[in-house]
């Protein structure tokens, strides 16, 4: 059974077809790539998985669990964290708090005790506390926990904002553009920061992106969409290959 298993899901709009009978697995630990011209449905893709959208029609499933239609949060506790193309982050907040937002749905105490600050709450703060600075660590940012995060260069406000969604304890890390707008020392940081977070929290990625050097050096699989609807699947090799994807890329010969 797949860890996710997306099934003949279409997303509508009115008279608009955003994505068509699309379907899609993703296991643990595997690295996949969702690629294609702007508007093909990729960021659709992920907002119905994510519970953005309900599907029109099809299945989305978690852990072989229906997920389709849920809230947001709901999936997010389910196992799924996500970023974003823009960047979304509490901009005046600290660098740590914002870590420490990804914490929520761990959080055992009651209401009382929270208000209360009892000791088994402080003690929780503290273990909550050092885990976002071991993320912020990986991430290279624990030296600017306490400043803003709005302050933060660009490429420092995407890491951070992958620190949070792995604050959740996702079983699956669905990545939205992260390379856009970086340098390419930026990117190829971000490759091999991509890579260690699969292996280290074990999780599976599924990753949009239209940097196809990035793509194609840390993917596994990718599929690729064009106007809402699956034209390939496969290896980086085969797809490069493809003469469908070469051609909704470059167009049609004349």
């Amino acid at each position: 059974m797949p860890l996710l298993e997306l099934q003949n899901v279409c997303v509508q709009f009115g008279g608009l077809r955003a994505v068509s009978d699309f379907n899609f697995t993703l296991d643990q630990g595997e690295l996949v790539g969702l690629i294609g011209p702007n508007g093909a449905g990729k960021t659709t893709a992920f907002n119905v998985t994510t519970g953005v959208y309900r599907p029109s029609a099809g299945t989305v499933r978690l852990a072989g669990q229906s997920i389709a239609g849920q809230k947001t949060f709901k999936i997010n506790r389910a196992g799924i964290a996500r970023t974003f193309q823009n960047v979304r982050l509490f901009a005046n907040m600290s660098v740590l708090d914002n870590v420490l937002v990804g914490f929520n749905k761990s959080l055992t105490q009651s209401l009382t005790s929270t208000i209360l600050r009892a000791p088994i709450h402080q003690r929780e703060d503290r273990q909550f506390e050092d885990q976002a600075i071991e993320l912020l660590q990986t991430m290279n940012l624990a030296d600017k926990a306490y400043a803003a995060a709005g302050s933060l260069p660009y490429g420092d406000q995407r890491r951070l904002e992958i620190a949070r969604a792995l604050a959740t304890r996702p079983k699956i890390l669905l990545l939205d553009e992260p390379a856009a707008g970086m340098n390419p020392r930026e990117k190829a940081e971000l490759m091999q920061l991509i890579r260690f977070i699969r292996d280290q929290f074990q999780v599976g990625i599924w990753l949009i992106e239209h940097d196809m050097k990035l793509v194609m050096t840390i993917c596994e699989r990718i599929t690729v969409l064009d106007h809402g609807e699956i034209i390939a699947v496969g290896t980086p090799a085969k797809v490069q290959s493809d003469p469908a994807v070469i051609e909704a890329y470059l167009g049609e010969p004349a």
